[in-house]
């Protein structure tokens, strides 16, 4: 301590405000250091909760007195405590999800409520669980479904129901295929409900996917390369992996064609009714005068002329039925008018008699029986025009650049990246204010000034040693100026050369601070010549 505040007192005043600057920043350094180490390691716990949902779990982290910071739209706690913390709360049904499902049905009673009421609480909890099935796709962060169901009208009943998907991708955007299982996905939720009245849009308020009818036929790119494919494996099934090039062209019927037909076939009638009808029809004619014995019993009335007649009918009615063929066809785009495929498949290589390497093609029978296996694959038809071309030629073989990836011993191990940095930080600034703002300020301290010499003329004959040595040719020592606190040194006579050196070192060893001190003079003088 003692050395301590010799240098201290030595130190001018602007020196000292530097060292007093100094050791307070590493103090504080020091102290930021500790207290990074010591404060905990704050990790993401939710992001993109809309206000409610994270006005809740901020509520339900004041409860358990929980640490958390919020980051913009982010809630970031311990990371000891976040997996604990998403379980738990996710027990008492938090983040609660905006799209409230069917529990909206739980809170209708059946005395107060009316049809209405509950047809607008069904389709709303209808909506929501649409919406939660697909917020659940990790594509999807957020989404939202509308339903017009038009059945409430007593006076619109043809009236088809159509549905709308809002949706909010999560990091990449939503594919047309993406979006096509969605349109299926509320379609077969909903009765009546076609996957073509059913459009989804994307957060940037563009429809995703096209708005035609969804079984529409494929386009020929598609048939292209599933046809592309399927051939390709089988080929390298027998050649090896990148030793083939399958190339597919299709070209498809682009128009629609709708065609109705019906026949009338009178040969091939059929009976379905008979209907028999007969009548019969039966008369009496008596003619004769009449007189007053014609009126009397035993008279002559009897004896007058007398015909009958009797007369049949019978009709038949049979009921045929014609023999009626309907004939009715849609031909929609898309149907292969013809198909062009080109198989190229690479050879072996063998060694001549002279040691050289020979391509060497595929055999005609293997090519053949490569023709047929894809003429089959592909549903080749002579009679559409379809074309097959197969061809062994010699392939170069393409050497892989760069490195196999493989998994890195870091990828094992956990580190917080920004506590690391700002600890380097910290470490660097205490290690430069230490290195070289401090330690030269200690080491380079001024010495205390040696007093002045005694007045040489208070004793005119005295000779002093003043720390100079003679030159080679006087063999002799200058006088020694005196120390402050021992007096003046003796003056060394003149004398021989072997008695100055042998007097010079019984005084060094009498005098030993003093003669560290001059040589440190020395020393420091030599250094502000250079």
């Amino acid at each position: 301590m003692q050395q301590i505040g010799t240098v201290w007192a030595s130190l001018d005043r602007r020196k000292q405000i530097i060292v007093a600057g100094a050791a307070i920043l590493v103090f504080l350094s020091v102290l930021a250091m500790s207290r990074l180490v010591t404060s905990p390691s704050m990790t993401l716990l939710y992001a993109g909760l809309e206000s409610g949902a994270a006005g809740d779990i901020v509520r339900a982290l004041d409860q358990r007195g929980v640490a958390y910071e919020i980051r913009g739209g982010s809630i970031y706690v311990p990371a000891s405590k976040r997996d604990e913390l998403r379980m738990t709360l996710a027990s008492e049904g938090l983040p609660a999800n905006g799209n409230r499902g069917y529990e909206l049905l739980d809170s209708l009673s059946g005395f107060g409520t009316t049809s209405q009421m509950f047809d607008a609480a069904y389709w709303r909890a209808k909506e929501g669980e649409l919406a939660r099935t697909i917020v659940s796709s990790p594509h999807v962060s957020q989404a939202r479904v509308h339903i017009a169901n038009g059945s409430s009208n007593p006076f619109q009943r043809s009236v088809a129901p159509t549905a709308s998907v809002y949706l909010v991708p999560a990091g990449a955007r939503v594919t047309a295929e993406q979006a096509k299982a969605i349109r299926f996905l509320v379609a077969s939720a909903v009765t009546g409900l076609a996957p073509e009245d059913v459009a989804v849009i994307d957060s940037n308020g563009a429809v995703i996917g096209p708005q035609e009818a969804t079984v529409a036929a494929d386009t020929a790119d598609d048939k292209a390369k599933q046809l592309r494919e399927r051939v390709l494996r089988l080929v390298e099934a027998r050649v090896g992996p990148g030793n083939a090039v399958v190339e597919v062209s299709v070209d498809t019927v682009t128009e629609t064609e709708s065609i109705r037909e019906r026949r009338f076939d009178p040969k091939g009638r059929v009976a379905i009714s008979t209907d028999v009808e007969e009548r019969t029809d039966s008369s009496r004619n008596q003619s004769s005068d009449v007189t007053v014995a014609s009126n009397l019993p035993d008279g002559d009335a009897a004896g007058g002329d007398e015909s009958n007649s009797t007369a049949t009918q019978t009709r038949e009615r049979v009921n045929y039925e014609v023999s009626e063929t309907e004939l009715e066809v849609h031909r929609a785009p898309g149907a292969i008018k013809r198909l062009t495929v080109a198989v190229m498949v690479n050879g072996t290589r063998t060694v001549d008699a002279s040691g050289a390497s020979v391509f060497q093609p595929m055999p005609d029978a293997e090519l053949e029986a490569l023709r047929e296996l894809v003429a089959s694959a592909v549903g080749f038809d002579a009679e559409r025009g379809d074309v097959i071309t197969l061809k062994s030629m010699e392939l170069p073989q393409v050497e892989p650049q760069g490195t196999l990836a493989t998994a890195s011993i870091w990828q094992n191990i956990h580190l917080d990246t920004m506590s690391l940095i700002q600890m380097a930080v910290l470490a660097i600034v205490s290690l430069v204010l230490g290195l070289f703002v401090i330690r030269p300020i200690l080491t380079n301290a001024p010495v205390a000034a040696l007093p002045p010499a005694a007045d040489r003329s208070t004793a005119p004959d005295a000779q002093y040693l003043v720390g100079e040595i003679a030159d080679a040719q006087g063999q002799e020592f200058a006088p020694l100026a005196p120390a402050a606190d021992q007096g003046a040194v003796p003056a060394i006579a003149q004398a021989t050369s072997e008695d100055a050196v042998a007097r010079l070192r019984s005084m060094i060893g009498d005098k030993q601070e003093e003669t560290v001190e001059i040589l440190r003079s020395w020393l420091e003088e030599s250094e502000e010549k250079v």
